[in-house]
């Protein structure tokens, strides 16, 4: 063995010679199985060559999502296609086993399918926490356990801390890779037997890595948008699997007054200013509200968007008994704001805009994820604050793969 710069020589395979990950197991890693979710990405491929570093037997895992015309080769994509042949040239290139598992049926009920639906309900999803949800962290856990492994490692941008009571999900070292909003999900039983190796990481060093480790991957650009999604046309997607979503409509204002036509309910979102092609306003109008019943958009002014509270539904919860002052994020690229939360319903210290039905709304307690929920519907603020200066558009990152 030999040592060449970051990096050791074995067996004709560099391998990192200065960086110990810590994959926080109660036995010694050179007679543990670490099964690694592999999606074809560079995040993914550096979490496998840690594992294969640390001296555990590594197992890598990919799971096919889907398989339709343009979406397997699209730079950015996921889980299909070069992306499963990325997956297994890199297993191929650790020296370590390689399984493919068909999926798609199932990601396409749970996720695809729910996409749709929740655009034709004139709500706006995050299909990257359903994956994660389901396919990757129920059927994927599955998987593991079946091959025996001690635990699965992902390529996500979070932390697992160890705190009084176990194991915490925090927020990632580096704030512009953090993906803990689409991590909310994550139940205890999970959390248990997930490891995130690169939260504590900035995005460049990863890449270096790779490249230390001669991974075809380093500079592979990052998954984007809607894994599944070709061309990034979502509309397109959603008309095919619920045409009534596409149907025109009115665009009316608050008092019910119409201001024009609209080609679909799918084009929407809350906040959304762009694309209403409406004329002849005495200030911008936003979107306030869908109507799935009447297809109608509901336009107003931005102070019309502001909200005091939100409702939410199916909440996770991992904060324990934690009772002191929380944040919340209420989109993926928003900032945490301060708010109270009683079990039920989200309080905003000040108001909030752009809160749409159908996303997420994350608590953290400062770098700690207390849980999160799906935000169901909204309370608008009274008299509320056209001084605000936060964004009101929503951001549609994808932040899932792995």
């Amino acid at each position: 063995m030999r040592r060449a710069g970051t990096v050791l020589i074995r067996g004709g395979l560099p391998y990192l010679a200065v960086m110990e990950t810590d994959f926080q197991l109660d036995r010694p890693l050179a007679g543990a199985r670490i099964v690694v979710a592999m999606s074809g990405g560079v995040d993914s491929s550096v979490v496998a060559a840690l594992a294969v570093a640390s001296g555990a037997e590594t197992i890598g895992v990919t799971l096919q999502l889907y398989d339709h015309g343009a979406a397997v080769a699209r730079a950015g994509s996921c889980c299909a296609g070069q992306d499963i042949r990325d997956a297994r040239a890199v297993a191929d290139r650790l020296g370590i086993a390689h399984y493919v598992f068909d999926y798609a049926s199932r990601f396409r009920e749970s996720v695809i399918e729910e996409f749709a639906d929740e655009y034709a309900a004139g709500r706006t999803p995050i299909p990257c926490v359903r994956c994660n949800q389901g396919v990757k962290f129920t059927d994927l856990f599955g998987v593991a356990r079946d091959l025996g492994a001690d635990c699965l490692a992902t390529g996500h941008y979070v932390r697992r801390m160890m705190g009084a009571r176990g194991a915490e999900l925090h927020r990632a070292i580096d704030p512009a890779r953090d993906q803990s909003y689409f991590l909310f999900a994550t139940t205890r039983d999970q959390l248990d037997y997930l490891r995130f190796p690169l939260g504590g990481m900035p995005k460049p060093r990863v890449r270096e890595i790779a490249a230390e480790l001669g991974l075809g991957v380093a500079a592979k650009p990052d998954s984007q948008d809607i894994c599944f999604v070709p061309d990034g046309d979502y509309a397109a997607v959603v008309r095919r699997i619920r045409p009534d979503a596409g149907e025109p409509g009115d665009i009316v204002d608050l008092g019910g007054r119409v201001l024009g036509r609209h080609r679909g309910l799918l084009h929407f979102t809350i906040g959304q200013r762009r694309g209403l092609e409406v004329g002849g306003q005495a200030e911008p109008l936003y979107v306030v509200r869908l109507d799935p019943a009447a297809r109608q958009v509901v336009v107003g002014p931005r102070s019309a968007l502001a909200v005091s509270a939100a409702r939410i539904a199916d909440l996770n919860w991992l904060g324990d008994d934690f009772a002191g002052p929380m944040t919340a994020r209420i989109r993926s690229m928003a900032r945490p704001v301060p708010a109270r939360f009683d079990g039920t319903t989200l309080t905003f210290d000040a108001p909030e805009y752009g809160v749409a039905p159908g996303q997420a709304a994350v608590f953290y307690a400062g770098e700690r994820v207390l849980g999160g929920g799906w935000i169901a519907d909204t309370v608008a603020a009274a008299g509320a604050g056209a001084d605000s200066e936060q964004e009101a558009a929503l951001d549609h990152r994808h932040a899932g793969a792995l």
